[in-house]
């Protein structure tokens, strides 16, 4: 089986999952509490070698192991990955090394890791979240990679597995996704924060008048920089820090999520010329640990 093959079932597979799952396909997908309504009994710890495990009806289950020390984006990917094993009816499948920054494209993978992968894409990503966003973002299908990145912090998802996506929803042409697919994501980070130091795993939230009462997900040490002449927080709620690393970002005023961001809280800025404060939503999202009973949703 091909990549285009994969893709064309496993998008399939992903609008039905949607469907019967209770996924609003036009915002950023909760997979770990997809994976709670399709029956699929969740855990995750430490694991040095694997991504995750999945287990069939057939193993006694259905179940999810996942590691506990990936990162959220990766995490969600790989519990999107695993979900897939379960709606495309899979056997049991322990993803080990199978690194879709590394390996994706190459002729390596079996024919369910494929599906299995394409369905994580089309699940996180799906076309009226990815519109809507660049719809806020750049007002039509991206034209720098710092787009892009900032698209992928909207829907949780990796940089370059957004610019691939991209490619396979026809938002972006096949030379552009392979020269952005280069890039790194702390040579965007920079570019978005004037070159300010971060460290190694920060991600970089843009805040816009576009983000006018929506959500943003963001875990502890991810910055929240916003983008909007003149405008400051009107104050900021336990959770948030102002930014004291260093020189300020040069685009503008920036926050920190700290560790007593718990749940999600309501942030509001200040912005001039506008009567009413810009409102968001931060939302905690960081990876989950032990056993689904205790995951937020």
């Amino acid at each position: 089986m091909n990549w285009a093959t994969a893709h064309r079932i496993a998008g399939i597979a992903a609008v039905q999952a949607h469907r019967d799952l209770g996924i609003d396909r036009t915002r950023y997908v909760p997979v770990h509490k997809a994976l709670k309504v399709a029956g699929v009994v969740g855990m995750a710890r430490p694991m040095p070698r694997l991504f995750g495990v999945y287990v069939s009806p057939s193993d006694k289950g259905p179940a999810v192991l996942l590691n506990a020390n990936l990162d959220i984006v990766t995490q969600r990917h790989t519990a999107a990955h695993e979900l897939g094993h379960h709606r495309l009816h899979h056997g049991t499948a322990a993803d080990d090394n199978l690194s879709p920054l590394l390996r994706w494209g190459t002729g390596s993978w079996p024919d369910h890791e494929k599906t299995a992968e394409a369905f994580a894409a089309w699940f996180l990503m799906p076309r009226p979240a990815v519109l809507l966003g660049l719809e806020r973002i750049s007002q039509g299908p991206p034209t720098t990679p710092e787009q892009v990145y900032r698209l992928a912090r909207h829907l949780g998802t990796s940089y370059a597995g957004t610019v691939r996506h991209l490619q396979h929803l026809r938002l972006l042409d096949e030379g552009r996704a392979s020269r952005w697919a280069k890039i790194a994501p702390a040579a965007l980070r920079d570019a978005l924060t004037g070159g300010a130091a971060l460290p190694a795993n920060t991600r970089v939230h843009v805040i816009t008048a576009g983000s006018h009462l929506q959500q943003l997900h963001a875990d502890v040490g991810d910055v929240l920089l916003v983008r909007i002449n003149g405008a400051s927080f009107a104050s900021l709620p336990k959770g948030l820090t102002h930014w004291r690393k260093g020189t300020p970002p040069a685009a503008g005023e920036a926050a920190v999520v700290s560790e007593e961001l718990d749940g999600s809280i309501a942030l509001q800025i200040s912005v001039p010329g506008h009567d009413e404060p810009l409102q968001l939503e931060v939302i905690r999202d960081s990876p989950r640990a032990g056993v689904d009973d205790v995951w937020p949703d």
